[in-house]
């Protein structure tokens, strides 16, 4: 069976979204056909969630199933991103290590490589965890999920020109009378400073340190969820995260899958981006709340519940013909 056999929730110009388990969906897919996964699963953490989180010592073998079935999918140069959140061990101020032995094991029994490892800083994220941060003081705010970037090949397809940063106030100087700012020579650290470092390039280098606050409070989706009184998603990332690597991974028309949609904001970026989408959730309600993200903020909350409930109940939205209905165009 094709996953073409199988009817999704909604689709778009570029993509769809399914409601099902990701492994089973995932084996649907032709081997070598995805580009990226990119997807935040459920973490390993002590306080139930509602989406359905796992115990740390259950965690590790559970997450392998769908990375075993994720690398038999991408092509040879394709990734894998995988947005991991921190955690404590149970009782204790100590660190859990549950996303470090997913990250070897990864390497060591899957055969993933790991081109490279990213750090998000969430500068709005709020204390935690409550009983060592605000309760005892013993603990800093845990504010940095770990990001692996992982691939089948030692040469990922790759490219950091379409995620340069902008260039700092000073940098801009710099370029603009190199001579007034340095001198070109090899440095104490053995960095050898060329004339070409004072060269525009469009852009700076990013690090691998990616700061976006988590404060999203205006969109679509969180509007269409309050307008039809239904609960979002409690674990979602901001679009800039996903963008990032949606653009230094692929190119337009690129397969962009995540296997844990949630609110499908990998889903969205990808549209935005011209790359084609596939959404994986087991939860109807997340599939159908996350619809939103494609609508605008003319739609009523009458015609989002409606949508909401016909993708709650299996039915498939073309949500480019859905607007059409509404009056708002493509």
């Amino acid at each position: 069976m094709k996953l073409t056999d199988v009817n999704p929730a909604y689709t778009t110009p570029n993509g769809a979204a399914y409601i099902g388990d990701s492994r089973e969906l995932l084996a649907k897919l032709p081997d070598g056909s995805v580009n990226l996964v990119m997807t935040s699963p459920p973490f390993a953490l002590q306080r139930k969630k509602a989406y359905g989180n796992l115990e740390q010592h259950e965690y590790v073998d559970w997450f392998l199933e769908f990375a075993a079935l994720v690398r038999e999918k991408l092509t040879d140069d394709g990734s894998f991103v995988v947005d991991f959140g921190g955690a404590y061990m149970k009782g204790v101020p100590v660190r859990s290590l549950y996303n470090f032995r997913v990250m070897m094991r990864m390497v060591d029994e899957l055969g993933f490589f790991l081109a490279e490892d990213f750090y998000w800083f969430n500068p709005s994220k709020l204390p935690s965890p409550i009983e060592w941060v605000n309760k005892r003081k013993m603990r800093v705010k845990d504010s940095v999920n770990t990001v692996w970037w992982f691939s089948k090949t030692e040469w990922p397809k790759s490219d950091i020109t379409k995620v340069l940063a902008p260039y700092s106030d000073r940098m801009k100087k710099l370029i603009e009378d190199p001579d007034k700012f340095y001198k070109p020579k090899v440095r104490p650290s053995g960095h050898d400073i060329g004339k070409g470092f004072g060269k525009d390039n469009g852009g700076a280098i990013p690090p691998n340190l990616i700061q976006v606050p988590n404060s999203e409070s205006n969109g679509q989706y969180l509007a269409g969820c309050k307008a039809v009184g239904e609960k979002a998603h409690p674990a979602r990332f901001p679009t800039r995260l996903p963008e990032f690597f949606i653009r230094m991974l692929t190119e337009p028309g690129d397969l962009v899958v995540d296997i844990f949609a949630g609110s499908n904001t990998t889903g969205q970026v990808a549209e935005a981006e011209g790359r084609r989408w596939l959404a994986f959730e087991a939860l109807p309600d997340y599939v159908a709340n996350s619809s939103f993200r494609f609508l605008d903020k003319g739609t009523t909350p009458e015609a989002m519940r409606e949508l909401h409930d016909k993708i709650a109940e299996g039915e498939t939205i073309d949500l480019m013909e859905y607007r059409k209905q509404l009056g708002l165009g493509v």
